[in-house]
């Protein structure tokens, strides 16, 4: 590695620091706020940080304490996350959406001693855990409108802020101070792991284990200062505050914050970043936009649309096998950016994307074929918690569809020779279970190997394809071994079904609990003629299910008999993470809707 790939900075509030040293009034964050967007100098986002440690100090925050922040992506998020960890204490993130009980459970399993929380609703969560949490001392509120903050126990981000300002007669050297004595082997955030399969896990992240993960980022993706990314996905995630924070102190870029979660498609165009990070729940949503909107068109839109996809395709397939476009096909995908692409993109929000990336869980080949057709460049990565979400990537130009990509630098990957696990080592694995030894002992060996609990394959490249979660594989009573992510992942192509989970481990064949897409099933049940009132009318409609069976027929014809769906039952709800029934960032919580819904379940088997 030559000496300009390596950073100057050993931890993030570092690499802060020296951004607002070395270009103060180039811009960091933008945040929308009633259709305006407001900026953020790197020197405005250090002081606030630098502000942020102070007035936590003031209040008898320690190296080692742990601080929450329980709030939606916006720039108080990182200033706060930054002004922690610059002190020595340890950045607790919990989802937005977290219901009191899991808040609670948060704060007493962590011990902060502080949270940080967004507006009225998170602190009313605070407030009546509150009882439950003898090692919380101050509730801090970002927006405190119809917050009484009278009291000594809830003060305002502001108030916290101009406290550091009054006990600091220089800011910034303060900050540098801090950092310089800030132990980089010592932990820098607990990431708390969705609890798929019980009450959630805090895995321990070092300043080191950051720090590796921002330097692969700038590695892999090329990013640099004039680089634009979309903050959306929740940042207690690990992959978002990859991107939000690690990254872009990294590489310099402009991280934007929208409105909030529902204005998150019209924040896309009008942001248009240059790169960007989606789960596969929202590029497999983009893709069936397009599609039924395309077939609502009249006959020459439809006619152009088929005519540039096609072109796009070929473009694509060979850039797959060259490693790059040919002038002629340079100029091929030209013509298709005059007639298609270029509105196509811009509706999207992807115009100006040179790079993407598609992480959090498996996606189907089909829909990355999608995006390549119009020159959106959607790579896989694979990562998890434990690794910092530093185990593979696809190289762009060696694309191969069904694989993750090769491991990133300074990580080594094996497959187990009797599980097939995947194992990963490097110095982005994480430090251990918070409070859990237990649990820390049987996830990394003696030999500093991290058993990521995924099945995989490595092909002749050292290309890797992931099977499935070793725990979620199905062996049927027949003894036979299934992926059923595989299967989901195709059924989920349709732009008819949002869900799809996979049913049969110990049973005679494989069924299938579908959640169809309200959107695009309501609109062809509305050019069809066919009324419904809710979301569970509509699912028990005997043409929409037989619109699903026409699908799922026709999925089965890419599978073995054994592994063919034989029965099918349509979610009488949409899945969502306030029910428990999937993550934030869209993972199916597998074992809550078997629990849920056992009666379908068994019906499907009687």
């Amino acid at each position: 590695m030559s000496r300009a790939q390596v950073p100057e900075w050993e931890t993030l509030p570092h690499a802060l620091h020296h951004r607002a040293m070395a270009t103060p009034d180039r811009v960091a964050l933008r945040k929308k706020d009633l259709g305006l967007w407001r900026t953020y100098t790197w020197r405005e986002y250090a002081e606030r940080a630098a502000a942020v440690s102070a007035g936590l100090r003031a209040l008898g925050v320690q190296p080692g304490d742990r601080v929450a922040v329980h709030s939606q992506n916006r720039p108080a998020w990182v200033i706060a996350d930054l002004g922690i960890q610059a002190i020595g204490a340890v950045t607790v993130g919990i989802y937005p959406t977290a219901p009191t009980a899991e808040v609670a459970y948060l704060l007493d399993h962590s011990g902060s001693v502080v949270v940080i929380t967004e507006d009225e609703e998170q602190t009313d969560k605070a407030l009546q855990a509150r009882p439950e949490l003898p090692e919380l001392r101050q509730v801090v509120v970002v927006d405190p409108r119809g917050v009484d903050h009278d009291d000594d126990f809830v003060m305002t981000f502001a108030a916290l802020q101009q406290r550091g300002r009054d006990n600091s007669a220089d800011l910034l050297g303060d900050l540098l101070r801090d950092i310089e004595q800030l132990d980089t082997s010592a932990v820098a955030t607990l990431v708390y792991t969705s609890g798929t399969t019980g009450p959630p896990k805090g895995a321990m992240l070092s300043h080191r284990n950051l720090v590796a993960a921002g330097r692969n980022g700038e590695r892999g993706f090329g990013l640099r200062p004039g680089d634009e990314v979309l903050s959306y996905l929740p940042l207690c995630h690990v992959a978002e505050r990859l991107i939000s924070e690690v990254a872009a102190l990294a590489s310099g870029y402009v991280v934007n914050f929208g409105e909030d979660s529902d204005t998150f498609a019209q924040d896309l165009r009008e942001v248009q970043p240059t790169f960007f990070l989606g789960v596969p729940r929202v590029w497999e949503k983009m893709m069936a936009t397009v599609t039924i909107r395309m077939g609502d068109a009249d006959w020459f839109k439809r006619l152009t649309y088929r005519a540039g996809m096609a072109i796009g395709r070929g473009v694509a397939h060979r850039a797959w096998k060259r490693g790059r476009r040919g002038p002629l096909d340079a100029l091929l995908y030209c013509l298709g950016w005059l007639v298609l692409f270029r509105s196509l993109r811009s509706q999207l929000g992807l115009a100006r994307a040179r790079q993407a990336l598609s992480g959090a869980a498996p996606i189907a080949p089909e829909v990355l074929e999608f995006f390549w057709t119009m020159g959106v460049r959607v790579v896989e990565g694979y990562g998890q918690t434990e690794n910092t979400a530093q185990g593979t990537m696809v190289p762009v130009d060696d694309v191969r569809l069904g694989t993750v990509g090769r491991a990133v630098p300074e990580c080594e990957l094996r497959i187990d020779e009797q599980t097939r696990e995947i194992l990963t080592r490097g110095p982005a694995t994480f430090v251990g279970y918070f409070r859990d030894d237990e649990a820390t002992a049987a996830t990394i060996d003696p030999e500093g190997w991290l058993h990521t609990g995924d099945v995989g394959e490595l092909d002749d490249a050292g290309m890797l394809r992931i099977v499935d979660r070793l725990k979620d594989v199905i062996i049927t009573a027949g003894g036979k071994n299934i992926s059923p992510s595989e299967i989901e992942n195709q059924l989920k192509v349709s732009p008819y079904v949002r869900d799809a989970v996979v049913i049969g481990d110990r049973r005679k064949y494989v069924t299938a609990l579908v959640g169809i897409e309200l959107d695009t099933v309501g609109d062809w049940a509305a050019k069809n003629r066919i009324p419904f009132t809710t979301y569970a009318d509509l699912s028990g409609k005997p043409e929409v299910v037989a619109l699903v069976d026409e699908w799922v027929s026709s999925v089965n014809e890419k599978f073995a008999q054994v592994e063919s769906v034989k029965r099918f039952a349509l979610l009488p709800k949409e899945l969502d993470t306030d029910s428990g029934e999937v993550t934030a960032t869209q993972k199916v919580k597998r074992r809550a809707i078997e629990e849920q819904f056992a009666d379908l379940i068994d019906g499907m088997y009687t």
